[in-house]
């Protein structure tokens, strides 16, 4: 347990009940608090203890978890319009998974909304979703936006500085136009993902967002794919992710 183990070597209780089992985090607490879960034959109901995965024996009301191996999938796909950015819709809508077809489960990181098309990444890592998700994870994601009416060059400025958003300034931003002397079309680039925070941000200006288009979610692009279409990424792109975490990155489920 976590006084014997290597502090490199721990995973936290509840998180290790969520990866090799049904259970999510939350029910794995609630298992914890109610004293279903032993460690080495001994029940525990601390929530933020920590264990060693290759020494410590965890059991769910005494029946011992057993590791498998996990093959970790990282994909990116070209979602098109009119699909759910999610793994199941309660009103049977089209999802993106039903684009991609593999036995394995995975799930989409971050949304893009029904109309948004463009770079979609999806995983069975937890770990890796949340890295890429986390605040602190500042990797560029490009857009491209059709607006209702030509973007002033006052807007502009203001929004590549940064606008109050749900009490809380946006992060400075790129904007330029692709096309010359067409005002209407921009390419935005930003490093955070809040929800719909492109459409939001123009919006503050009474511009509408008449189309948006995701080019890039850091170095992982929609070459070779169409509409609809998926593939894995690369051992180089996975650890492009990887090598550029933060020196200040904590992962908060720890």
């Amino acid at each position: 347990m976590e006084q014997k183990s290597n502090k490199s070597n721990l995973m936290r209780l509840n998180r290790f009940i969520s990866n090799y089992t049904k259970l999510s985090r939350r029910k794995a607490d609630e298992y914890i608090r109610d004293g279903r879960i032993t460690i080495n034959n001994i029940t525990v109901t601390d929530f933020g203890i920590k264990i060693n995965p290759k020494k410590d024996v965890v059991a769910v009301d005494g029946e011992v978890i057993k590791i498998k191996r996990k093959k970790n999938i990282y994909i990116v796909l070209y979602k098109p319009e009119k699909t759910i950015t999610t793994v199941k819709d309660n009103k049977g809508r089209a999802t993106v998974l039903d684009l991609i077809n593999i036995k394995e489960k995975i799930f989409p990181i971050g949304r893009l909304d029904y109309e948004t098309t463009g770079v979609l990444l999806l995983t069975n890592d937890g770990d890796f979703a949340n890295l890429l998700m986390h605040p602190r994870y500042e990797v560029e994601k490009k857009y491209y936006a059709e607006l209702s009416k030509p973007l002033n060059i006052v807007h502009r400025e203001k929004l590549t500085r940064g606008i109050m958003l749900d009490n809380k300034k946006t992060k400075p931003c790129n904007i330029y136009f692709p096309y010359e002397k067409n005002y209407k079309v921009v390419e935005i680039t930003l490093t955070e993902g809040r929800n719909k925070q492109v459409r939001r941000m123009f919006q503050q200006f009474n511009y509408f967002v008449k189309k948006l288009h995701r080019i890039s979610y850091g170095p992982i692009d929609l070459t070779g794919l169409e509409p609809g279409q998926w593939r894995y990424l690369t051992k180089e792109e996975v650890n492009f992710f990887l090598e550029n975490k933060p020196n200040s990155f904590t992962d908060d489920s720890d």
